[in-house]
Parts: structure tokens; C-alpha cells; sequence
């Protein structure tokens, strides 16, 4: 079985070189690029197994990029960007990224993202074996088909989103710490600095907006779902 391809994309030569470095010893595959038209042509020839992207990139920037590659493509994207208030954009703008990174980041840190994303993305989608709907006041979570349903009325969410989602909603009433919903939703076994599971719930929240469904935190611990 050949090596998984890992596209790295960073108009910064030292992070691609030391990106690159560290993937290859963890046994991938890598092709690289420092702008985003060259990223394109080579998502296009290569069709790789993840594309870990920076925001800021001459030519075509990430999110341009990132709106690309989800237009045709489901394969992971992990986000790099060297300021944390991008976060919020990242999500914001429903690109469809895997996760993000914000630099400086530790080149370990971001291979063992890799491998939980990619080990994430082979498994069969949460539920995915038949879970009967969940109901919830108003609120209606269907594993098998993956579809939400608020007061009657669907509710588009992202992979990551409905996921989450099903996690919180599986424990209705639960506390359940950000590492619990990293390691359930994401599949990681390792924490550092993320703010992941915080921008994903913030948008969970602006879209269950006035249905009746709060999603809790327990400050110092995590969040847990409820019903009014």
C-alpha cells in the first residue's frame, strides 16, 4: 500500500521545509507548494490525502483555496494561521476546514493532527450504522441520515458541526471537558493549545438560536446540552 500524500501549502520556506521533514519521517508522502494557484494545480494532479493550508499565501490566499478544494473535494484540510482572532473567520466563513493551527506551532503537535484527521476521515461517519434519531424538546438529530431538524424546520450544519452535536446531544444533561469532545468528535489523543472545540460550539450555538436548546458552559470544565 503506497504512502498517503500530505499537501503542505505556506509562502514561508522554513515552515514547508520543517513541515515536510516531519511528515516524511512520520512515513507520508509530500508535495509541496508556497502560493495558492500552485496549490490548486497540485491538489488537482496530486489529489491528496490532506492539504494542511496557510491563510496568507500570494497569488489565490487560503480561504480562496480552502472554498476551492471543498467545492470538489472532501479530503482533510488543517488550517495554519499566525493570528488567533482568524479562528473565528476559518469557521465563520463555513470553508469547510478540518481544524486549524496557529503559529508558532510545534511540528509534532501538527503530525499527530494529521494522523487523527486522516485516521477520523477513514471511519465510517458518526452514526453512520443506523442510530435511531434522538429527540430533544424541539430538536431532532438523525445519526443514520445525518440530518437536523429544530421546531420542524431542517438546520444545515457542517460534518464537524453535526458531530459535535451528536456527541453533546448522546450525553444530553452531561458535562463533557473539551478533551472528551476532542478526543469523541475529533478523534485526537493529545490537547495542547486549541481553541477548536470553543469556535465549533459558538457556531453550533448562532445555529440552534431560539429553539429552545442551550448548550452550557460549565465554566473551568466543558459544556453540556440541554432542553428548556
Amino acid at each position: 500500500m503506497g504512502k498517503e500524500t500530505v499537501l503542505v501549502v505556506d509562502d514561508e520556506k522554513h515552515i514547508v521545509e520543517l513541515v515536510k521533514l516531519y511528515l516524511e519521517q512520520a512515513g507520508f508522502a509530500v508535495e509541496t507548494a508556497m502560493d495558492g494557484a500552485k496549490a490548486l494545480a497540485l491538489f488537482e494532479r496530486q489529489a491528496p490525502a490532506l492539504t494542511v493550508l496557510d491563510l496568507m499565501l500570494p497569488e489565490v490566499d487560503g480561504w480562496e483555496v480552502c472554498r476551492r478544494i471543498r467545492a470538489k473535494s472532501d479530503a482533510p484540510i488543517l488550517m495554519l494561521t499566525a493570528r488567533d482572532d482568524d479562528v473565528d473567520k476559518i469557521v465563520g466563513l463555513e470553508l469547510g476546514a478540518d481544524d486549524y493551527m496557529t503559529k508558532p506551532f510545534n511540528p509534532r503537535e501538527l503530525v499527530a493532527r494529521v494522523k487523527a484527521i486522516l485516521r477520523r476521515a477513514a471511519r465510517p461517519p458518526a452514526g453512520a450504522e443506523g442510530g435511531k434519531p434522538l429527540a430533544l424538546g424541539a430538536l431532532t438529530v438523525d445519526p443514520a441520515r445525518r440530518e437536523v431538524t429544530l421546531q420542524g424546520k431542517p438546520v444545515t450544519l457542517r460534518a464537524k458541526e453535526f458531530d459535535l452535536l451528536l456527541t453533546l446531544a448522546q450525553h444530553k444533561g452531561l458535562v463533557l471537558t473539551r478533551e472528551q469532545l476532542l478526543d469523541l468528535v475529533w478523534g485526537y489523543d493529545f490537547y495542547g493549545q486549541t481553541r477548536t472545540v470553543d469556535v465549533h460550539i459558538a457556531h453550533l450555538r448562532n445555529r440552534l438560536a431560539g429553539g429552545g436548546i442551550t448548550i452550557e458552559t460549565v465554566w473551568g470544565v466543558g459544556y453540556k446540552l440541554l432542553t428548556d
